[in-house]
């Protein structure tokens, strides 16, 4: 569901970049979880806030509700990574967020398919 996601800044996907792995994806169907961890390209990626909203943004929208979210920065790989993990797992910030119409269009921009 993630690895086709474009990187806001290079014309790649997410996966191309190594951003999101396999192996940093675990599904609990039984439990009703979703664990991403990402890895942004640079220790101070301006666009993990970003990045990290595609991601759970395409996942709200293709996962049945039952489902927990879990996105966030795989541990010593950005600079910020506390804050913008707080950030992505504050439901209200997400929300408010998706509540921007700017911050929405680039959000859909990155999970539109490539032309």
């Amino acid at each position: 569901l993630i690895r086709s996601i474009n990187d806001p800044e290079h014309p790649l996907t997410l996966e191309e970049l190594n951003v999101v792995e396999q192996m940093r994806v675990k599904v609990d169907d039984a439990a009703s979880t979703v664990a991403v961890e990402f890895t942004p390209t640079i220790p101070h990626c301006s666009m993990a806030t970003l990045i990290g909203l595609s991601i759970k943004v395409k996942l709200i929208r293709s996962l049945p509700e039952r489902f927990k979210l879990d996105v966030h920065i795989t541990p010593g790989t950005h600079a910020s990574e506390h804050a913008v993990n707080k950030q992505l797992a504050d439901k209200e910030r997400v929300a408010a967020a998706l509540e921007n119409s700017h911050l929405l269009e680039v959000v859909n921009q990155c999970l539109s398919a490539r032309s």
